[in-house]
């Protein structure tokens, strides 16, 4: 990545951990206006960055879940034993 894309990443990163730890959504915004007064390309390289991350923590989310859920039914069909009665 450039410059651009650098900085506006490492600030999304930090920017999602201080949402997780305070709840503050309109940190977002906060930011966005000073990005976007000061640099248009960094305000976009910001907004993309956090909704690419934010993504790919809903897809890994879901990831996890699904593989929680395989993992239990594979269990659950390994815990019940072979019909053996020939019916």
């Amino acid at each position: 990545m450039g410059v651009t894309e650098d900085l506006a990443d490492e600030l999304a990163r930090d920017v999602i951990k201080y949402i997780d730890a305070s709840g503050d959504e309109d940190i977002i915004s906060d930011l966005v206006k000073v990005l976007g007064a000061t640099s248009q390309t960094a305000e976009e390289a910001f907004l993309t960055s956090i909704r690419v991350r934010r993504a790919n923590m809903k897809a890994r989310a879901l990831l996890m879940q699904k593989a929680k859920k395989f993992k239990a039914d594979k269990e659950t069909s390994a815990d019940i034993p072979p019909d053996t009665s020939g019916s």
